[in-house]
């Protein structure tokens, strides 16, 4: 009975005692177990990025499905062919104006053979187109001859079929009074009037490219008219090297 009233009387003062106590300490202590709303989703929110970040990163393309998907891409671009370039097949004009010895070229061999040159000091080859005359080596009865020194190296060749003879080869630009810096310019059945060669005849294909600046030259005689495939007339700016494929490497002396 004693205990029972020492205990009613600390409940007693403990009740008492908290009621006197202000509201706001009360309120303080309450906030100091409470996180604020703010941080609480600041909180939230680091934490999903968090997780977020620690998933897997999972690849679109992986595994075998991504390396078949390689190779098959791989065998498709090794097994498609290179595309070429399309070849102007074009019909070769016409010849123009009747045939003439002036104008007539031959390739017999290295030591024996005429090609059309400018018939006027300093003139384009360009400009030649209308006036060129043909100059031959010594003692192949051209009424003109190459000067001295002026073919340095040259190759004749003839297809196995016999549809062409050609002549490649070097010259030297300062044996003959080309214009400077002349880049050249082509020679064929239609320029200058008359022009042919002696392989096919009067009509039938031919082309002859001097150019000076590269030092070289060619000229390649079909024997018959019109062959686009063997003597292309449309590779007029091309240069020697694709008009006329061949040799143009002598021992020293290079002008491919």
């Amino acid at each position: 009975m004693f205990l029972s009233f020492n205990l009613f009387i600390v409940l007693a003062h403990v009740i008492l005692a908290v009621a006197r106590r202000p509201a706001n300490s009360l309120h303080q202590d309450l906030m100091a177990h409470t996180i604020p709303a703010d941080q609480q989703h600041n909180e939230t929110l680091a934490t999903r990025t968090s997780l977020r970040k620690k998933k897997p990163h999972r690849s679109h393309k992986t595994g075998a499905k991504q390396v078949a998907r390689l190779q098959r891409r791989s065998r498709l671009s090794s097994s498609t062919p290179a595309r070429l370039p399309r070849v102007n097949a074009a019909p070769t004009p016409q010849p123009t104006g009747p045939s003439s010895v002036s104008t007539t070229v031959h390739i017999t061999s290295v030591t024996d053979f005429g090609i059309l040159l400018p018939s006027r000091d300093g003139e384009l080859i360009s400009d030649a187109e209308n006036d060129a005359t043909a100059y031959c080596t010594d003692g192949s009865g051209c009424q003109k001859i190459f000067p001295v020194g002026f073919v340095t190296g040259a190759m004749v060749s003839e297809a196995s079929d016999g549809s062409y003879i050609q002549i490649t080869g070097c010259l030297d630009p300062s044996k003959f009074p080309f214009a400077q810096d002349d880049s050249g310019g082509q020679m064929d059945v239609r320029f200058p009037n008359g022009a042919k060669c002696t392989f096919g005849g009067y009509g039938a294909s031919f082309i002859e490219q001097v150019e000076p600046s590269a030092n070289r030259f060619c000229l390649r005689c079909c024997a018959s008219a019109n062959d686009q495939v063997n003597c292309n007339s449309h590779n007029d700016k091309a240069g020697c090297p694709v008009a006329v494929p061949g040799i143009y490497d002598f021992n020293g002396v290079n002008c491919s």
